[in-house]
């Protein structure tokens, strides 16, 4: 899933500082299992925000609404009829939903009330790790299921570095070193003759060419 964090208070204060009506939107997607931008947080970023138009002497309206998905057409059109009366929106979701959001509603200033951090997993409530950087081309299948663009510190394909020590990572050594976990992955699975094969260099232009990158399903499109 997509993993977010919250902006600090005062980065988004200062973000919507003049406006009168604002609408603080969550979405009930990845950002609500992570806790960042569901219709909790939402909830209580709009109180906060309401507390210090407050204690500043300033009216301002605050309305809040959580869709779905802010990354889906579909869902978007649930606020197109009433998205005009709002000076400004902070967005919850991550930063795919507030473009889409800006792309749709082009008119109305729309304001990432989220930090989107990486691709990652759930350890336990309140602990996300990173898994995958979605780099286009992927290698698991060579590498025991363990991603070493994501979890190396240094992006080896080819590894361990002549840096970790006692299977830690030498920049970190509270961080498991990637390829150590790997080696020990395809032990397990009795395939370490996969380790001796070099993985060639990544073509990141190959992946990154052209700018964003999409991906097209002519068998499902309308």
């Amino acid at each position: 899933m997509i993993v977010a964090d919250r902006k600090p208070i005062e980065e988004i204060i200062e973000e919507v500082k003049g406006y009168k009506h604002i609408l603080v939107l969550g979405c009930n997607e990845c950002v609500t299992v992570c806790e960042a931008g569901g219709k909790k947080e939402v909830g209580v970023l709009a109180s906060a925000l309401r507390m210090h138009a407050m204690n500043e002497g300033r009216e301002v309206q605050i309305d809040e609404h959580t869709l779905e998905r802010q990354c889906d057409h579909e869902y978007l059109e649930e606020i197109r009829d009433r998205i005009d009366q709002y000076d400004a929106v902070v967005s919850l979701a991550c930063g795919v939903g507030v473009q889409f959001m800006a792309e749709k509603y082009h008119s109305t200033p729309i304001y990432p009330g989220v930090n989107t951090t990486f691709l990652g997993a759930t350890e336990e409530r309140g602990l996300w790790t990173e898994r995958c950087q979605a780099c286009g081309s992927c290698i698991l299948a060579r590498t025991g299921g363990i991603c070493p663009i994501a979890r190396c510190a240094k992006r080896l394909l080819n590894g361990p570095c002549g840096g970790s020590s006692s299977g830690r990572c030498e920049i970190n050594k509270d961080v498991d070193c990637a390829w150590h976990l790997i080696i020990e992955r395809l032990k397990a699975l009795g395939k370490l003759e996969d380790y001796e094969e070099l993985s060639p260099l990544k073509d990141w232009s190959k992946d990154r060419a052209g700018g964003p990158r999409k991906v097209v399903r002519e068998d499902v499109q309308l």
